[in-house]
Parts: C-alpha cells; structure tokens; sequence
C-alpha cells in the first residue's frame, strides 16, 4: 500500500492557513464590533471569517454538496484586509482597545 504524503502535506497546510486567517478575521471582526463606530460591519467580517475555517467549510459541503473555491475564498480574504486596514482603520481601533484596558 502506497500512502500519498504530498496531499496530506497540501491538506495540512491549507487548513493551517485556513484556521489563522480565519482566526485573524475573526479578531478583526471582534476588534470592529466592539470599539468601532459600525458595530454591524464588525459583525459581518466575523461572518465573512468563518468562510476561511474548516469545519465550516466540511459542513457547508455536507449539506450543500459544494464547498467555497479558494479562488472566492482568495478574494474574500483580500476584501476583508482592505476594509479592515485601508478604510476602516483597524490601527486606530486597536489603539481605542489598548487605551480601555
């Protein structure tokens, strides 16, 4: 029996990747709710992380058949890192959490 270790290298690191940048947007998302001034586009880049996880991603292709193309996924991510850091500020809104602890 022949075990092919370049996919479950490529499995692994894919979802590595996937759990830190969704991790990372999900902060982002966190950081927008609570000490932005739109609470709702926080919440909606947390929802816009959970793309990026892959339990989220075995579900979606459980009950739908289909699972998010990286190339969605690779856009999805570059959309989030630019409203979060060029138009909505995230350095000044970590400063404003730093400040209240």
């Amino acid at each position: 029996m022949v075990m092919d270790n370049t996919s479950n290298a490529s499995f692994t690191i894919s979802s590595l990747v996937g759990w830190l940048f969704g991790l990372l947007a999900l902060l982002i998302g966190v950081v927008n709710t609570f000490w932005g001034n739109d609470p709702g586009f926080g919440i909606f880049i947390i929802v816009l992380s959970l793309a990026f996880f892959p339990p989220v991603n075995s579900f979606i292709k459980e009950k739908t058949g289909f699972s998010i193309p990286r190339i969605v996924k690779w856009l999805l991510g570059f959309f989030i890192l630019w409203a979060s850091l060029g138009v909505g500020e995230l350095f000044d809104k970590i400063d404003l959490m730093m400040a209240s602890f």
